[in-house]
């Protein structure tokens, strides 16, 4: 097994990451070197915290291994008369391979290979990415130019500062800083930034998580909920829906102005492909190709402003087209919650939905999921199952609380998360030793990973489920993936002890620690701020239980959803009624299509049958004298066939009437000569005839 478990988590690790990609991102629309960057980014980091237990347990049997080899048998001399016996001491330390065994020099080397590329990511190539992904170039060459202009000031930050840094190194003649001690210093830096950012994650997390699901077992929160956000995402789509539109109008007016044989009519076809279909068609239909541009007497945009709308059509379309998705998992979500409020007093225990789901449904789910399932899954036992899984995160949530203040002791060990490692660590219990650290490091990284989900600047970043994040907040998210992930994994051998900066121990360190390097050459970092730092976690839980983040966003004027707000009773209503409208529009739309598939069954198969039985009937002698008067039995049948037709005209639709044809009826299912003059496009002949005024195009703006 030795190496197998390493490979079966990468492998794991790699799906996990590209479904939770699949989810947010969309594979088909994005530019594939934005998804392979997210991705990339995702998977170092799920991948850093899935392997770093192994690590730990390998790093448990090494230093097993090692006190073994130096409690080496000592020879104990009896001399009794000539003679001398040796008796060996028996081993005090029962080392024996864990399952997952990594062998040596391995993990030394990936993590140097994942540390570094996630780096590389974060600080180089995910920033100028994003720039590059909201240009609105139309070549990869303004894009790129576009790219480096922004990231100038962003670059020339951190070249600056490392310039003075080492200018300041060369005068002063005390400090020699070799290549390694240089490169501490940089890992430092970046590990410092991470780690400010880290614990306030990590305050809002370690409260918002366990209240969301204590609050999710009430009955009616989630629904009063569901109304507020309704509310507050009907004026965000209205407001993308007037972006759009004028965004598409002046987008309609450089249409109009630039012509086929302008220069820069290449460009603006480019901004219409990324229009709406609606409005690329509409835009076709008012062009005139044929007139030429007169560049003396007309002024044109310039190929910047071009290059602005093409960036504001990007974003109005996406912003347009996430607020329409929402907006429908929205309303189906709401519809679902007040089916769950109706079912709670059902007397039959059977879970009846008012809408039935448009996608079919599994037959092996639908099997064992059944009406009654579901009834006791939503109405009995979720509220309860919520409730039992937010009092244990509460528990996980005050151990980490308490560890963070504590885990600078070493004598005695106060930090629980040290406590159970070391427990383990005396009974070689290594299965025991990864469970917990996977336990413990995967609710830290789900404190902080689900806050970054969570949170929304505007509408700059905003992770969208249901294939709705743009390119700039996937690239952003995968930029603090890789910033927050090598401090909370710092974090948490520190609270377990497993980093000997922390414990003060001479032992073997991970192998993770080892790539790090020694904070020793910057002790006010190492011995002051990584360790009285993590302690603000304590504010930031308080100040996340008291909501006081929300209340403040409710002074500026962003509203959010509290009980006790006023204009949070008045978006609960406008919700409520939002829903209630959208609710009887649904319904009087499957009550149409119910009437349509009643009419249909009833009357199709009637004229089935007629038309049947009619065919077997037919006597031979009319059969050869239809071959040679079609037209004139064809008008004759009309009256008789009458009845049925206006049955099936309530099942069709009217077709649209022809004004350019050469004969014209008022019945779309049989042609008729004889009643063309009932309508005005035909003119009379002398002669009695009547001929078409197709020519004259007077209906073309009709």
């Amino acid at each position: 097994m030795s190496g197998a478990a390493l490979g079966l988590e990468i492998v794991f690790v790699f799906f996990l990451a590209l479904f939770l990609l699949h989810r947010y991102g969309d594979f088909k629309k994005q530019h594939r070197l934005v998804i392979i960057g997210t991705l990339l980014a995702w998977y170092l980091c799920f991948l850093i915290v899935f392997i770093l237990p192994l690590d730990v347990s390998t790093t448990i049997y090494n230093r097993c291994k090692h006190a073994a080899a130096n409690s080496s048998p000592t020879e104990n001399s009896n001399i009794t008369g000539f003679h001398a016996t040796a008796t060996p001491v028996p081993s005090q330390h029962p080392c024996f391979k864990p399952w997952s065994y990594i062998p040596d020099g391995i993990m030394p080397i990936f993590w140097r290979v994942v540390y570094w590329t996630s780096q590389f990511l974060t600080w180089i190539l995910l920033p100028f990415m994003q720039s590059y992904a909201r240009s609105g170039g139309f070549s990869i060459t303004g894009k790129i130019k576009t790219a480096l202009i922004e990231n100038a000031i962003y670059y020339g930050t951190y070249l600056l500062i490392f310039g003075a840094f080492l200018i300041y190194v060369a005068v002063n003649p005390h400090l020699h800083l070799e290549w390694n001690q240089l490169q501490t210093i940089g890992i430092a830096a970046a590990n410092t930034w991470g780690l400010f950012l880290l614990v306030l994650l990590l305050g809002y997390g370690l409260v918002e998580i366990p209240r969301s699901y204590w609050n999710g077992a009430k009955r009616g929160y989630l629904l009063m909920k569901t109304y507020f956000k309704a509310a507050k995402l009907m004026t965000e789509k209205a407001d993308a829906e007037e972006t759009l539109e004028d965004v598409m109008e002046e987008v309609r007016k450089v249409n109009e102005s630039i012509k086929y044989n302008h220069p820069l009519r290449k460009c603006v076809d480019t901004i219409l492909k990324k229009c709406p279909t609606e409005y690329q068609e509409k835009m076709g239909r008012n062009m005139d190709d044929y007139e030429d541009f007169d560049e003396k007497h007309n002024t044109y945009p310039s190929e910047k402003s071009l290059v602005k709308l093409h960036k504001q059509v990007i974003y109005s379309v996406q912003r347009h087209r996430r607020t329409q998705v929402q907006w429908q998992i929205l309303l189906e979500q709401a519809f679902y919650l007040e089916d769950v409020a109706k079912n709670e007093t059902s007397a039959t225990h059977q879970f009846v939905h008012t809408f039935q789901s448009p996608e079919p449904e599994n037959k092996f789910l639908q099997y064992f999921y059944n009406p009654t399932v579901e009834w006791y899954w939503e109405c009995l036992l979720r509220p309860w199952f919520y409730r039992i899984l937010a009092v244990v995160l509460s528990i996980f949530s005050v151990i980490v609380v308490w560890s963070e203040c504590t885990f600078f002791s070493t004598t005695p060990v106060l930090s629980l998360f040290a406590v159970f490692i070391q427990l383990a660590e005396k009974t070689y219990n290594y299965i025991y030793i990864e469970i917990a650290c996977f336990l413990s490091i995967f609710f830290l990284s789900i404190c902080v990973y689900s806050t970054v989900f969570r949170i929304r600047v505007f509408n700059y970043y905003y992770l969208a489920s249901h294939h709705q994040t743009d390119a700039y907040s996937l690239l952003f998210s995968g930029m603090l993936f890789c910033r927050l992930t090598p401090p909370l994994c710092l974090n948490f051998l520190g609270l377990t002890h497993m980093d000997s900066s922390i414990s003060h121990q001479n032992t073997q360190p991970t192998a993770y620690t080892s790539i790090m390097g020694s904070m020793k050459v910057l002790s006010f970092i190492a011995d002051g701020f990584y360790i009285y730092y993590p302690m603000l976690v304590v504010i930031l839980c308080i100040a996340t239980y008291f909501s006081l983040g929300t209340r403040c966003l409710n002074l500026l004027g962003f509203q959010q959803f509290m009980g006790d707000n006023d204009m949070t009773s008045d978006l609960v209503d406008e919700g409520k009624e939002l829903i209630r409208r959208e609710k009887r529009k649904r319904q009087r739309q499957e009550e149409g299509e119910n009437r349509r598939r009643e009419w249909k069954e009833r009357y199709g198969h009637n004229r089935e049958d007629s038309t049947r039985n009619r065919n077997v009937h037919v006597d031979p002698k009319e059969s050869n004298l239809s071959d040679i008067s079609t037209n004139r039995s064809s008008k004759y049948t009309r009256a008789n066939n009458r009845t049925e037709r206006d049955r099936i005209e309530l099942l069709q639709d009217v077709e649209p009437l022809d004004f350019n044809a050469e004969t014209f009826t008022d019945d779309p299912l049989e042609s008729e000569p004889g009643r063309s003059f009932l309508y005005p496009p035909f003119r009379y002949q002398p002669g009695g005839r009547y001929l078409s005024m197709s020519h004259s195009r007077i209906f073309d703006d009709v």
